[in-house]
């Protein structure tokens, strides 16, 4: 079903279609809090109070943007308020993604990315925010601009500022020097 037909069905009262919409974009949900809300009890109330707020709102949506560049802006906006209420650190940074090496096997391999992203998670929120919509969820500079509400310019110097801060992290942990991609 494509989100047209989802929209329709979930606007129509179907618990069905409100259950295949939580079920389609959790996981972009729990990503967008994750970044933002270190405690887990924190996350799950959110992300229901995400999906709340999209079912709530779904009238509002015209399809103008993709329906998860709409979610992810709800998320975001969500986790974000709660960590100023909260007053959780926030502090305009960057993030990053690299290649580690193309000899490793792939034990190794999902060993360094675990690895590479705990650090990621150890970078300001707002670095590792437009760090993980580009390169984990492959949103382009757009999309990230309408999420996150931030000008192009500055989603770009963010982007570029995180990968070296994780560039310079990695190779202080890993005592050599990291290729960025």
């Amino acid at each position: 079903m494509d989100d047209k037909q989802l929209v329709k069905q979930v606007m129509s009262g179907s618990e069905s279609a409100i259950r295949l919409l939580i079920d389609k974009y959790e996981r972009l949900v729990i990503h967008m809090i994750a970044r933002v809300v270190p405690d887990n009890m924190d996350r799950e109330e959110l992300c229901q109070d995400v999906f709340v707020k999209v079912v709530d709102k779904l009238g509002s949506f015209h399809f103008d943007s993709k329906l998860s560049t709409w979610i992810a802006t709800i998320a975001y906006r969500v986790a974000v308020n709660f960590a100023k209420k909260k007053k959780l650190e926030m502090v305009d940074l960057d993030g990053v993604a690299f290649k580690v090496g193309d000899t490793l096997d792939m034990t190794e391999r999902e060993d360094s990315k675990q690895f590479i992203l705990k650090l990621v998670d150890q970078l300001p929120v707002n670095y590792k925010t437009v760090l993980t919509l580009f390169y984990l969820d492959g949103f382009s500079y757009p999309e990230i601009v309408e999420v996150t509400g931030m000008p192009e310019g500055t989603v770009k110097n963010y982007i570029h500022r995180a990968r070296l801060k994780l560039k310079k992290i990695v190779e202080e942990q890993a005592g050599k020097e990291v290729a960025l991609l």
